[in-house]
């Protein structure tokens, strides 16, 4: 625990309109952001477009009065280029709002498109760990985020994570300006993942609460959130995988994504930089890295915080009171989960080969996310942490 004496602040302002069917109140929450309605960019993928997931929000809009142009062009690790394209979407529809919908890619590429949109700067200056964040200084558009995957919790995030033309590495754009004036959280907008996308992101969200609950820091509200985002994933997560349609099971996994990107506004840690490269690199999707880099990092980390990862442990279902037990059983307890939601057991399953880990450490060395590791990282421990993962 921090000394009293030294200075922190913590924040928690997003509006959240959250149940079944708030997706057709998203016209009224953008019009509340207006002056008066005008143009609208709804910023997609082509999946979500394709699941019919798209067509209540422009029918919502359109009822409100907004003319609706909508961006599909992404991928699953989104791409500077496409937050470009998207930015010349959003200019020549003169856009006054923009509406994000979608997982983590969609409405962190609307996030950085309010950034290319108001400042001149190549997006490469505004990088969090350059210090970017003070170079976002003007105002941005107004956004509603709507997800509709439980794991990122981007709707509630303060940052973008795009990868940059120039390193090839997934980057932080990073501003309070950025957090989403309104966040619609409607567990039917989630019935349509696939069991292994609903697993994935449910581990992703799983690895936010995880690592903000043991990063270093003073932050009793996250780590209040933390648990309690970690309570509703052991609970909730393998029923909302095995019976997609279980609305308690989908609105219970949309509460812990978002509670997981409040609490790691704490940080993060190596699991987060160990996953990072593996997506940039290798096209992983970034909650199945986390799951499966997520094991040996807790074993790592269970030296310095054994009574937290001791307390992860028991809410996944790990027995006893013995804290450094209790502790050893953290990873194990995260490995069953995973087996148990039908997600592989290493990254080799996913074509990740030995030869492949030196040039992943570097990058994951580079990555700022373990600096608020619990247990300082070398690149050396990041390497063995990959190896450990295979």
């Amino acid at each position: 625990m921090s000394d009293v004496s030294e200075k922190v602040v913590w924040s928690f302002p997003t509006r959240c309109v959250f149940g079944a069917g708030s997706v057709r109140r998203v016209g009224a929450e953008a019009a509340a952001l207006v002056d008066a309605p005008g143009a609208a960019l709804l910023v997609t993928d082509a999946g979500v477009r394709d699941a019919g997931l798209a067509e209540p929000v422009v029918a919502s809009l359109e009822g409100a009065g907004f003319a609706v142009t909508v961006f599909d062009q992404l991928s699953s690790n989104p791409l500077e280029s496409e937050v470009l394209s998207a930015t010349d979407a959003f200019r020549q529809a003169g856009a006054k709002v923009i509406v994000a919908l979608g997982g983590g890619s969609p409405l962190d590429v609307a996030k950085v498109v309010r950034v290319a949109a108001t400042h001149p700067l190549p997006l490469a200056q505004y990088d969090d760990a350059l210090g970017g964040a003070a170079l976002i200084t003007q105002p941005v558009p107004p956004m509603v985020a709507i997800p509709t995957t439980s794991g990122t919790g981007s709707e509630v995030g303060r940052s973008g994570v795009v990868t940059l033309q120039a390193t090839n590495r997934k980057t932080v754009i990073f501003a309070p300006s950025l957090l989403p004036n309104v966040a619609v959280l409607d567990p039917e907008l989630t019935v349509t993942m696939p069991k292994r996308t609903t697993a994935a992101t449910g581990m992703d969200a799983l690895a936010h609460c995880i690592e903000a609950y043991c990063a270093v820091g003073d932050h009793p509200m996250a780590d209040a959130i933390a648990i309690e985002g970690i309570r509703l994933i052991a609970e909730h997560l393998e029923a909302a995988t095995l019976d997609g349609k279980d609305l308690v099971a989908r609105g219970a996994m949309l509460k812990a994504s978002m509670m997981g990107a409040v609490a790691f506004q704490k940080g993060l840690g190596a699991c987060h930089a160990l996953a990072h490269p593996l997506g940039a690199e290798h096209g992983l999707h970034h909650g199945l890295a986390n799951a499966l880099c997520l094991p040996a990092v807790l074993d790592y980390n269970r030296k310095a915080v054994p009574a937290k990862i001791g307390r992860i442990a028991k809410l996944l279902g790990a027995r006893g009171d013995d804290v450094d037990t209790l502790a050893f059983e953290g990873a194990g307890a995260v490995r069953a989960l995973r087996k148990r939601l039908g997600l592989p057991d290493g990254l080799a399953a996913e074509g990740i080969e030995e030869e492949d880990l030196d040039a992943l450490a570097v990058l994951a060395h580079e990555d700022a996310a373990h600096r608020l590791n619990p247990r300082p990282c070398t690149a050396e421990d990041l390497l063995s942490l990959y190896r450990a993962s295979l």
